[in-house]
């Protein structure tokens, strides 16, 4: 199972803090990265996140938007989030520069199970946008890698341009996890594989009693990740999803990202297979 919400102690989740902008780094067509550092100095030093949970990015006259957290749990007084423009709050997000400053709230939502991790196999699925809410376990997992056994990153986007991080691959791989990429579309200079994610597992020979999935990307990815995990015999608790992509208010009150008794805000982002089975099959959900 996921764990629990973790929020710093006493933290209103209705109370949104100043956070400033220190840095913007462009990643992709539409897609930056926001270093933020919040102005509250005491609520910063209680401030701490678990890989997989989000906040909420607040827009003064605009609206807010669910963020998953992308940086360094480690590092919780440096909180990074990459944002695609796709809407209008992002959209005016995308706007901001550095010194100026926007409003916060969390750390919302369950987290990618790292207790479950230990002593296993970890093969974390993703694509597109679905790269940053994996990113802070891909942190943990280096910090803490005597704990886990092989670790592979199967990752894919459109094109080679829409590819996340790549300047930090060497050093992942040098933490001896494998990353394996693909894209859709090949440039004319691009030597890689293509095709999509869930081809990157054919090559792989999984011990389906120690081995644990984290998928996080579109939705027909992770249904298909799921379909090729369950083929090698991986137990449904053992797949582990991430909805981040239906995530609304945080707190369960507008509705709009529940899936059949659970609130994804809430209850989620990270579900297992297993809890989210009978939701995935339904047409248009």
């Amino acid at each position: 199972m996921a764990s629990t919400v973790l929020r710093p102690p006493d933290a209103n989740p209705w109370l949104a803090q100043v956070a400033r902008i220190d840095a913007v780094q462009r990643e992709a067509a539409g897609i930056n990265t926001y270093a933020l550092t919040l102005e509250d100095g005491t609520f910063a030093d209680r401030y701490r996140f678990q890989p997989g949970q989000f906040n909420m990015l607040y827009e003064p006259g605009c609206g807010e938007s669910a963020i998953s957290i992308s940086s360094d749990p480690a590092d919780p007084r440096h909180l990074l989030h990459t944002v695609r423009m796709t809407g209008n709050v992002t959209s005016a997000l995308a706007r901001r520069q550095p010194g100026q400053t926007i409003g916060l709230r969390g750390p919302f939502g369950s987290s990618w199970p790292v207790d479950a991790c230990r002593g296993c196999d970890v093969i974390m699925a993703c694509g597109g946008v679905g790269l940053p809410p994996v990113r802070p376990m891909i942190y943990h997992i280096i910090k803490h890698r005597q704990d886990f056994e092989r670790v592979i990153l199967l990752y894919g986007a459109r094109t080679p341009g829409d590819l996340l991080f790549t300047g930090e691959y060497p050093e992942w791989q040098q933490a001896d996890i494998e990353v394996d990429t693909t894209v859709d579309i090949g440039e004319s200079d691009w030597t890689g594989k293509i095709g999509v994610v869930p081809v990157l597992f054919y090559r792989l020979r999984l011990d389906p009693r120690k081995t644990r999935i984290l998928t996080c990307g579109p939705e027909i990815m992770i249904r298909f990740v799921i379909f090729e995990a369950l083929a090698r015999k991986v137990r449904r608790e053992h797949i582990y999803l991430s909805m981040e992509r239906n995530m609304q208010c945080a707190v369960g009150l507008c509705g709009h990202c529940q899936l059949g008794p659970a609130f994804v805000c809430k209850d989620g982002p990270v579900f297992t297979y297993r809890q989210m089975e009978p939701y995935l099959h339904v047409e248009e959900m």
